[in-house]
């Protein structure tokens, strides 16, 4: 199945369009995201995008300070880029989640995760970095299953403007560092191929 998406009206402002986010009722189960001021509703994942973001929130919960947690299916704004983006793990501190609300301001994340799908691939590549850059979130992690040449890991971080700069980049089976606060080695093998 592939995303369905709903333009904004020309003239309408971010309050409008997340009132729209939040307040129409979506398909059970689905995700449903701004991105670059379209609303966009894509399927639940796969199985399998499932169990690599579930292995990859195991190994950070035991690299982060005590104050923060990752947090699945949680929504951060950035109204700058007309984006309420949901990455597949986000890690923050705990206090900016606590308050009311149904999203976080990207700029609190200390890293954001996103595993592609069919459907959401080309947004995970451009639209979502761009985005993610912009509101200064240090850290961000592509795990793309469906790269052109197989299975990819890219970390990016030192976001400039809307532009990260590659800090690692390799195949699954590799082992990616998140460097401090981190100080990880994810061991990407155990993720699983198709």
């Amino acid at each position: 199945m592939s995303a369905l998406t709903v333009g904004h009206e020309p003239g309408q402002d971010w309050d409008d369009l997340v009132r729209l986010w939040e307040e129409m009722e979506w398909p059970e189960g689905s995700k449903v995201e701004i991105i670059e001021g379209v609303i966009t509703v894509s399927p639940a994942p796969a199985n399998q995008h499932n169990l690599i973001a579930a292995r990859l929130q195991r190994k950070l919960l035991s690299a982060i300070p005590d104050d923060w947690n990752v947090f699945q299916t949680q929504a951060v704004s950035v109204p700058s880029r007309l984006a309420m983006l949901i990455p597949d793990l986000v890690v923050a501190p705990e206090a900016v989640v606590e308050g009311p609300g149904t999203c976080i301001p990207a700029a609190a994340a200390e890293l954001v995760v996103e595993v592609t799908s069919p459907s959401n691939a080309r947004h995970d590549r451009v639209s979502k970095p761009a985005a993610y850059a912009a509101a200064g979130i240090p850290l961000y992690l592509l795990i793309d299953r469906w790269a052109p040449g197989g299975p990819t890991i890219t970390l990016y971080g030192e976001p400039a403007g809307d532009v990260y700069r590659v800090l690692q980049a390799c195949k699954f089976g590799d082992t990616v560092r998140l460097p401090e606060p981190f100080g990880l080695d994810l061991d990407t093998s155990a993720f699983p191929q198709d």
